[in-house]
């Protein structure tokens, strides 16, 4: 019986021995898996929206998302800013169709408990690194401390970022809080010599596909295209059935084709093109999820009940009614029924953003009491 050295290499004749390389699996900045069937999501920086979107926790990557608004409101928009705001804190490349540069200047800023919490986040996972029984120890066990925490401290660093952020809309994103670039595409285009005018989606279809196969595969890319159709921002050529739809084809394509790496938002005026067209029921069809905003008249707003956590302030106000049409990867696993999802109202906050929960309408009886007290300080008219 021969004994053979266990570190030593059995090598036979005729046979290669290949070595596996540990591929990276870290995910990029702002990406996480989905809690339901592990493909990856990036968050649309607005907290309830990403609650809202069939249990993936965030837009999932390699789809697109619609937002038909009513009205001459701007809450769509408004969402708009948060997808850029957080796609620039992540580091993520953002593409805007149809805006002016200067419209970076109106993207929200972050919030200062946003900052805080992930200060206080960053110094608790520090502090629970090591048991809390090695605490006690003295000099001999402080230097292994030292060295298992510079251990863990490079692969712990994307845990403290937020997936998240939280915005303020009296502030402005400030230029050291931002990671990613912003390239912005005109929709406007000036007929050349010859009077012909270039298609501005395929012009925006060719320059997004070159950036994304010269982008290195770890690279996520954000796609707006706001107020698609609207006369005040496109040419009425863009508006011609063939144009949209081939623009939109397009980009279902890319989507597929970078399935990890590129998400799309899209807003649509209902007011000027109505779900009852054909063209817009074709534009939702080339869409992954659908979403219609349907703004509140001022007269009509609603408050909070008075057993809701809400103290009646302007914010908690409900401001408008969503309807959710289609979800992007809605499946058995995720999203529940149709009818959890009937009935979302949303609010605008300063501190919160936009801010999505199930409608609900107040109790009879305040009405009757709030009727009641408004009586009481006027004289009887008893005869």
């Amino acid at each position: 019986m021969s004994f053979r050295k266990r570190s030593s290499i059995i090598s036979s004749s005729g046979s290669t021995q290949t070595i596996q390389t540990k591929t990276d699996t870290t995910p990029a900045p702002g990406v996480r898996p989905s809690p339901l069937d592990g493909r990856p999501t990036t968050s649309s920086g607005t907290a309830s929206l990403d609650n809202l979107l069939a249990g993936h926790s965030g837009i999932p990557l390699g789809t697109s998302l619609l937002i038909g608004e009513h009205g001459t409101t701007d809450f769509a928009g408004m969402l708009l800013r948060y997808y850029v705001a957080e796609g620039l804190v992540q580091g993520h490349q953002i593409h805007v169709l149809g805006l002016h540069e200067n419209w970076r200047a109106e993207l929200p800023g972050l919030s200062t408990d946003s900052k805080s919490s992930s200060k206080s986040e960053a110094s608790s996972g520090d502090k629970m690194k090591i048991a809390w029984r090695y605490e006690s120890l003295g000099s001999a066990g402080a230097a292994r401390d030292r060295e298992a925490q510079r251990a863990q401290g490079a692969s712990n660093t994307s845990a403290t970022v937020p997936f998240c952020h939280t915005f303020d809309l009296t502030k402005r994103l400030s230029p050291g809080d931002v990671k990613g670039q912003v390239g912005f595409h005109q929709s406007m285009t000036i007929p050349g010599p010859g009077g012909q005018q270039t298609s501005v989606f395929k012009l925006f279809i060719k320059d997004l596909s070159s950036k994304l196969a010269n982008s290195p595969p770890s690279s996520v890319h954000r796609v707006i295209v706001p107020n698609l159709l609207s006369p005040t921002m496109y040419l009425s050529s863009s508006s011609l059935p063939q144009e949209v739809l081939q623009f939109l084809h397009s980009l279902r394509a890319l989507l597929r084709q970078y399935p990890k790496s590129l998400t799309v938002l899209i807003t649509l005026p209902l007011s000027l093109y109505p779900r009852t067209t054909g063209l817009t029921r074709w534009i939702e069809l080339l869409c992954d999820g659908v979403l219609e905003f349907i703004p509140l008249q001022s007269t009509t707003i609603h408050k909070p009940p008075p057993s809701s956590k809400g103290d009646g302030k302007d914010d908690e106000k409900v401001q408008g009614l969503i309807k959710v049409h289609s979800l992007p990867i809605f499946h058995e696993k995720g999203g529940g029924s149709h009818s959890a999802l009937d009935d979302q109202s949303f609010s605008l906050s300063r501190s919160r953003g936009l801010i999505i929960k199930p409608f609900y309408l107040p109790p009879a009886d305040s009405d009757e009491n709030e009727a009641k007290s408004g009586d009481a300080g006027k004289p009887s008219m008893d005869f």
